[in-house]
C-alpha cells in the first residue's frame, strides 16, 4: 500500500522562540504523533521564524514558499500544527488554498476548507478585537494622563497616589469592625483568623496576614 506522503512546515513568530526551540518543537512532536497513527511518510521539513505581517505574507515566508514548491514536486500534502502557525488572516488563507496545494493541520484534521477558511475568519476577528481592546485601554490610560510608555515618577506619582487614596478609604470602611474586635482584646493573629472565616476580603481579595492588619491598623489609627 503506498504511503501518502507530506511535507511539514513549522513556524514561531519570534527569533527568541526560533533560537530557544520552544515552539517549534511543541509543533514538531504534534505532526510526528499524527503521522504515526496514519500510513504516512514525512517527505520533508521545513521551519521558519518570522513575523508574516503584511499584504504578503508569502513574500516574508520563504520557507514556506519552499514547502509548497516541495509538496507540488512530491504530490504530497502540507502538514502544520496549529492552524494559527500559518496566519490569523483569512485573505492569507484564501491564497494558500488557491495554491492549489493540500494542507491539513493536526488540531483539525477532520476540517474541510469551508470550515478552515470560516475558522480563520473567527480567529481574525478575534485579534482585531484584542488590537482594538488595548487601543481602548491605552486611549483611556492617556485620559487620566498617563505618559505611555514613560515609567518616570511623574507618570507613576498619580497612580501611587490614587491607590493610597483607595486603600485609606477602605482601612475607614473597616474601622468599626477593627475597633470592636480590638475592644475584644483580640490578638493580631485572632482578628486575621476571624476575619477569613467571616469571608471579609482583603483589599486585593486575598485572605488576611498579620502584616495587612498592621497596616490597616497604620491607616485607622
Amino acid at each position: 500500500m503506498t504511503k501518502q506522503k507530506f511535507i511539514s512546515y513549522y513556524r514561531v513568530s519570534t527569533t527568541k522562540q526560533g533560537q530557544s526551540g520552544l515552539g517549534l518543537e511543541a509543533q514538531q512532536a504534534a505532526v510526528f504523533s499524527f503521522l504515526s497513527q496514519r500510513n504516512a511518510e514525512l517527505a520533508g521539513e521545513f521551519r521558519e521564524v518570522e513575523t508574516g505581517k503584511g499584504a504578503e505574507p508569502l513574500a516574508k515566508r520563504p520557507q514556506l514558499r519552499a514547502a509548497l514548491n516541495a509538496c507540488r514536486k512530491n504530490n504530497a500534502t502540507l502538514i502544520i500544527a496549529k492552524l494559527d502557525r500559518l496566519a490569523r488572516n483569512v485573505h492569507f488563507v484564501s491564497g494558500l488554498m488557491e495554491s492549489q496545494v493540500r494542507f491539513i493541520a493536526c488540531d483539525m484534521p477532520e476540517a474541510n476548507e469551508l470550515t478552515i477558511h470560516i475558522m480563520a475568519a473567527f480567529a481574525e476577528h478575534e485579534a482585531k478585537r484584542i488590537s482594538q481592546r488595548t487601543k481602548e485601554a491605552l486611549a483611556i490610560a492617556k485620559a487620566r494622563g498617563v505618559q505611555l510608555g514613560s515609567a518616570g515618577p511623574k507618570n507613576l506619582r498619580p497612580n501611587i497616589e490614587q491607590r493610597r487614596q483607595e486603600a485609606i478609604i477602605f482601612a475607614n470602611k473597616l474601622r468599626p469592625l477593627f475597633n470592636g474586635m480590638n475592644a475584644r482584646g483580640l490578638s493580631q493573629r485572632a482578628m486575621a483568623k476571624e476575619l477569613n472565616d467571616l469571608n471579609v476580603p482583603t483589599p486585593k481579595g486575598g485572605i488576611w496576614r498579620i502584616s495587612q492588619i498592621q497596616r490597616i491598623f497604620h491607616k485607622i489609627t
